[in-house]
Parts: C-alpha cells; sequence; structure tokens
C-alpha cells in the first residue's frame, strides 16, 4: 500500500513526495519488531528519526487537547482506569456536559493553539437517544470551528459510527491498550475482539482511526511489540497512534506498579515511526513525569503530536506555558489552526 491510501490533505501531500520512498508493511513479524525494539537505543532513533524526516520533513507538532465529556461512572473493569465504577478512586460520576459548554471548551482549545480537539465519554459503548444526539451536536460544532474533531467514546454501531461521519467526526479513538495475550490480565468487561471489531465499524464508517496503547501494565517486551505489530499490520495504519505510560492511580488495581522509565517510552514511539511512518505518533499520557530532555528524545525518535492543556481526561498534563516554553527553545513549530471553517467530513490540519 502506498500513502496515498491514508485520509488527510496533511498524509496526502507527503505521498505525493515518498510513496515509493517509503514503502508501508502490514507483514511485520515479532523477531522483526522486537529486534528493532531491543538496537542500541541511539541507533533506533537514529532509524526512526531518518525515516520521520523522510515522511514529514518538518520541526513540527500538533497540539491536541483532550476533554471528558462525562467523567466517571464506567461499568468497565480496565485494570488502569480511575473512571471504573467499580474503582474507589475518588472520581465522581458525572452527567454529559451540555453542548454549549463542550463548544466554548473547544473554541478555548483553538485559541491556545490546538488543531485536533478530542471529546471523551466515560461509557462502555454508545446508546442511541439524546446522549449521543448531543454528541453529534457537540462533533458538527466543533468542525464548525475549522478543527478536527476526535471522539473516545467505547463501543459503536455501524449505524452509529455513520451518523459520527456524516456529522464530519475526523478522527474515533479506541486504543487496544497491550497485547492480545495480556489483555485479560488488565480488562475482562470486553474482549479484544471487541475491539478490533469497533476499530473497524469506524474504519469501514470512513472515519480515521485513532489507536494505540499504554506501556506500564505490567507487560514484557513482546507484549508491547506485539501490540506495535497488530496495529501495523491492519489493512490500512492507524492514522493516529498514541502511546501512553501508565499514570498510576490510587484505588485502581494498578495503582501499584511501577511507572515505566522514559527510555521505555522512547524505545516503544521510536518502533510504531518505523513501523507506520506515516501516522501522527502522539506523545500521550504520561508526558507529565517526564523532563524536558525525554519528552524532546520522544520527539526525535518520532513523536509529532502532543496533547496539552491542564489534564488528561483525569490524570495531570503539562501546563501550557510550560509546553510553549520547551517548544520555543528546542524550535519545535505548533502546527496553526485553520482559519476557515471545515464543511461536514473535511479533515483539516
Amino acid at each position: 500500500m502506498s500513502l496515498v491510501g491514508f485520509t488527510g490533505h496533511a498524509h496526502q501531500d507527503h505521498a505525493k513526495a515518498i510513496s515509493t520512498e517509503v514503502p508501508l508493511r502490514h507483514d511485520w513479524k515479532l523477531p522483526e519488531v522486537k529486534a528493532l525494539y531491543e538496537l542500541p537505543l541511539l541507533e533506533l532513533v537514529f532509524k526512526a528519526q531518518s525515516i520521520h524526516r523522510q515522511v514529514w520533513k518538518d520541526n513540527k507538532v500538533q497540539l491536541c487537547s483532550l476533554l471528558s465529556i462525562k467523567t466517571g461512572g464506567c461499568p468497565e473493569d480496565c485494570g488502569y482506569c480511575p473512571q471504573a465504577a467499580r474503582h474507589d478512586t475518588g472520581v465522581k460520576a458525572e452527567k454529559l456536559m451540555a453542548v454549549p459548554e463542550v463548544l466554548e471548551a473547544a473554541k478555548a482549545a483553538r485559541e491556545a493553539g490546538a488543531t485536533r480537539f478530542c471529546m471523551g465519554a466515560a461509557w462502555r459503548e454508545v446508546k442511541d437517544g439524546p446522549q449521543f444526539d448531543a454528541v453529534i451536536e457537540m462533533v458538527r460544532g466543533v468542525k464548525s470551528l475549522g478543527i478536527e474533531a476526535c471522539c473516545t467514546l467505547g463501543m459503536v454501531t455501524d449505524s452509529q459510527a455513520r451518523r459520527l461521519k456524516e456529522a464530519g467526526l475526523d478522527s474515533y479513538n479506541h486504543n487496544l491498550d497491550t497485547s492480545e495475550g495480556h489483555y485479560g490480565d488488565i480488562i475482562s468487561t470486553r474482549t479484544y475482539d471487541d475491539r478490533l471489531a469497533t476499530l473497524a465499524r469506524v474504519r469501514e464508517a470512513g472515519i480515521g482511526v485513532c489507536c494505540g496503547g499504554i506501556i506500564g501494565l505490567g507487560e514484557t517486551v513482546d507484549d508491547r511489540c506485539h501490540m506495535l505489530a497488530t496495529l501495523a499490520n491492519h489493512a490500512q495504519h492507524p492514522e493516529s497512534v498514541p502511546v501512553n505510560a501508565l499514570v498510576p492511580v490510587k484505588g485502581t488495581p494498578l495503582e501499584n506498579n511501577p511507572r515505566v522509565d522514559s527510555l521505555s517510552m522512547v524505545r516503544t514511539i521510536a518502533v510504531a515511526r518505523i513501523l507506520m511512518p506515516a501516522s501522527m505518533v502522539r506523545l500521550s499520557a504520561g508526558r507529565a513525569q517526564m523532563n524536558d530532555e525525554a519528552q524532546l528524545l520522544c520527539m526525535m525518535a518520532g513523536a509529532n503530536s502532543v496533547f496539552f492543556g491542564d489534564k488528561l481526561l483525569t490524570t495531570g498534563n503539562p501546563e501550557y506555558e510550560a509546553d510553549m516554553d520547551l517548544f520555543a527553545r528546542a524550535g519545535l513549530i505548533p502546527l496553526e489552526p485553520k482559519a476557515a471553517p471545515a464543511g461536514p467530513g473535511a479533515v483539516r490540519r
């Protein structure tokens, strides 16, 4: 598959120049991926940065904002998540936010430099009715601001995915979290196949896929490599690959898990960049625990997007001013929001 298969004008622009230079593979084997992961770190980063430069050719970074539009009370039992109703984490169940309130937050995010606004709801699955209707309104409203709209709402049906697409949704986030083999140790209320089925429905509806995982869940290196290979071996790579480090939260089953070291994040990001050259690789949860140098090493390894703002759903995130200062000192240029409103279904960067 050439890079032309990717949605979004940024991917298409790069495709014209490098579709024959950087072929996309969909047949990665575990030993190959593990061999990459275990390369000497500087060699791995050099390999990842070389591929990144061929594809992206710049020092630009996309700023994304994530808002929890419906917090807490989730019936799932994800071992890492403070929003699960069965975990005593101090996160209280709240109602779905009102549409105007969400759009005000989106407008503020855009003014701060966000080119993508993500809306997360602590649901196991989307249910038709007034709440889903409100989410559709939110998507339309975000798109009217000229920025990308992304949702993470749990499992969706075919018809719900189509409605989201018709409203203009650019991307749907649904992470694999970890490898299929380790998945059952983390979550029991839905299967790995459930996650893959949701991704297939989103893709079939023509919505971009945002799918990555979390490291620090007690997984092995093999598990990390299996997860990355699963993503890369899809018929079409996810347009967006968030890489998260577990932020242990008191009251969750994984509260005593040791924090992963920053170099594990660097290795995971670098392998993701090598396997999925044209995907946006997003440095996501866990960034607050990294110093400036570790964050920049992640970007050197191929990360070209971050979530910014005070919170990432219910966990802390580096403050806006600190982010802008770091980018300025490093010569990283945030992508600018588009001035013109986007039409339904348009993809803006």
